[in-house]
């Protein structure tokens, strides 16, 4: 083969592997919890790519399942977007992070099927004055018989164990013992659980009745809702240390071990991987989440305020 020959075969490799550089560069890649899907496929992620002329490409699933996936490389990304810093912790300890920022909280919610045969009695509920002693109190709505409940894995989503907590802490603030037994049965009730990012989409088309929920994923699909007191919605740091750190549960992960859970502030959180093919647009992506623009849309999904400092700095 002949030393000109030879010469052409490399510059059209070094071609090739500039041109697939020059592609990998003109790509935000965002990973996300699952509940954010509307928020961000549909705002953040096309606005960010318009302003900085990229491609977006976002991918969500329940956050701890997605920390995994990126901590063992199976699959990268620019950014990862956490809900609670559990998941965020998993690429910490995997030296995949060293900073993670907080971008925006939400709390939980009972999300209804507004089609549903128990809807009016959800309104109802919904509408009930404090004293009122006749109307069934949401949490009885969900023991009706008949009625189909949806929540999340709580191995892989942090969704899935804070309905878990909210229901333990609903039994101490409406001295209802067993209450969380009654709605949910078995922390992995099989009859309940399904993959975070089609729990609303299960609800909208009636295979469910009601469903856990996070207000703001709820808002950005315009489904109706039950609020919850600030005693056992997750939201409030203050209430940490008299009603949310009181409770846990026992789960036992995919390797058959069993750990106990404990709450977390219900905070996103955003951070740039190190293994980043383009960490100079992770950067500036996380800072446009920052940024009043940023807030702006996330506040119209219904998203609440930061809450807190960084991670690990």
């Amino acid at each position: 083969m002949n030393r000109k020959y030879i010469g052409a075969m490399v510059m059209c490799a070094l071609g090739a592997f500039s041109s697939l550089n020059a592609a990998a560069a003109e790509d935000i890649r965002v990973t996300y919890a699952g509940s954010m899907g509307v928020v961000m496929d549909k705002y953040l992620g096309p606005t960010f790519a318009k302003n900085e002329h990229l491609t977006y490409q976002g991918q969500g699933q329940g956050a701890y399942g997605m920390a995994r996936l990126l901590a063992s490389k199976k699959i990268v990304a620019d950014v990862f977007v956490s809900i609670t810093p559990g998941p965020m912790d998993i690429l910490k300890q995997a030296g995949m992070v060293d900073e993670a920022v907080p971008v925006a909280s939400t709390r939980m919610v009972i999300v209804y099927n507004p089609k549903s045969a128990f809807a009016p009695a959800f309104v109802a509920a919904k509408n009930a004055r404090p004293d009122d002693k006749t109307t069934a109190p949401w949490w009885k709505v969900l023991q009706s018989p008949g009625l189909v409940f949806g929540r999340t894995d709580p191995v892989n989503d942090p969704q899935g164990q804070n309905i878990i907590f909210t229901m333990k802490l609903a039994e101490k603030y409406y001295r209802q013992p067993g209450l969380a037994q009654k709605v949910l049965g078995e922390v992995q009730n099989p009859k309940q659980v399904f993959a975070e990012g089609g729990l609303l989409t299960r609800l909208e088309s009636g295979q469910v009745d009601a469903s856990s929920g996070y207000e703001s994923a709820t808002i950005s699909a315009k489904l109706p809702y039950i609020t919850l007191p600030d005693e056992i919605n997750l939201s409030n740091p203050a209430m940490s240390a008299d009603w949310y750190d009181k409770v846990s549960f026992a789960v036992k992960d995919a390797a058959g071990q069993e750990k106990t859970l404990h709450t977390q502030p219900l905070v996103f959180y955003a951070a740039v991987l190190k293994n980043a093919p383009d960490a100079a647009e992770g950067r500036k992506f996380v800072a446009f989440l920052q940024s009043k623009a940023g807030q702006a849309l996330l506040a119209q999904n219904g998203y609440g305020q930061p809450k807190g400092g960084a991670l690990y700095h």
